[in-house]
């Protein structure tokens, strides 16, 4: 199969105000798509978008949606169609985290994540499928994490919600190949990347710590080694590529490598790397 070409094309992207999301906007933006774009925070989606249209000259629409709610998703799919009817690329990256070990986290808390982390990728993959399936080519990017293929203590509910989207990402990727279909589908797994992600976590409500999601962002900033520019790069690359696992950063091609030398037991390896992030 050709490499992608993304000039005259459109992408939707989810959790596109910041990190990732905005990165993925303005990097595919230069390559000549122009962009559907959804968040919760209404004035980073006016930011990028104003970006957007001063620098780049595409057309950009934003809209707030909660990817947790199924017709929302389904509404903004069925927008973004009408907007661009040459949309060919949907990038599910909205995410969030939780800090706590299993028992300082209740299962509603557990669920929201779920919902944001999992069941998001799902809503918005199955809202573009369809179209994504009438397009001569076209790819979807769900965003895992590193946390998708190792588990560390302290994040068993992201860790749950990463590793579900790489199994229903392999899974549709071989359904997808099995039935000739030209979408193309690629699950990413980032390192640490300079993002807001653990600024802006949520802490379970039995935590017995108390560092606040401050210092835990600023104890994570000191390992994150990837920009959003350079992973935002990393993936568009990927997708001109079809490359089903697209791996972001020195650290995460590492992990990958131990969990695939030691799958049962890297975390003996792993445990003080993992406290210095913890602050144990």
């Amino acid at each position: 199969m050709q490499a992608f070409n993304f000039q005259g094309t459109a992408a939707a992207i989810t959790g596109a105000a910041s990190g990732i999301g905005r990165a993925l906007a303005l990097e595919l933006a230069a390559r000549g798509c122009d962009l559907a774009l959804s968040d919760l925070d209404d004035a980073g989606l006016e930011s990028v978008a104003k970006e957007i249209t001063g620098t780049q000259g595409r057309r950009v629409t934003v809209r707030r949606v909660d990817v947790a709610d199924a017709k929302q998703i389904e509404a903004f799919a069925q927008a973004a169609v009408a907007d661009f009817p040459a949309l060919s690329i949907v990038i599910n990256n909205a995410g969030v985290a939780l800090l706590g070990q299993f028992d300082e986290f209740d299962n509603a808390q557990m669920a929201w994540l779920m919902g944001i982390n999992f069941w998001g990728v799902v809503y918005g993959t199955r809202a573009f499928l369809s179209h994504l399936r009438s397009r001569p080519q076209a790819h979807i990017v769900n965003i895992s994490s590193i946390f998708g293929i190792v588990a560390p203590a302290g994040q068993s509910a992201y860790s749950a919600s990463k590793f579900a989207v790489r199994g229903f990402s392999e899974s549709l990727r071989h359904e997808l190949a099995m039935s000739n279909s030209p979408v193309r589908l690629s699950v990413v797994h980032p390192g640490g990347i300079a993002t807001n992600i653990a600024r802006n976590a949520r802490t379970g409500v039995n935590v017995r710590d108390s560092v606040s999601s401050a210092e835990l962002g600023d104890r994570f900033e000191k390992l994150a080694r990837t920009s959003p520019a350079a992973a935002a790069q990393r993936i568009v690359r990927g997708i001109e590529r079809n490359e089903p696992r697209i791996l972001i950063g020195a650290d995460a091609r590492l992990l990958d490598l131990i969990q695939r030398l030691r799958p049962a037991t890297y975390w003996a390896l792993l445990a003080r790397t993992f406290n210095r992030l913890s602050g144990d």
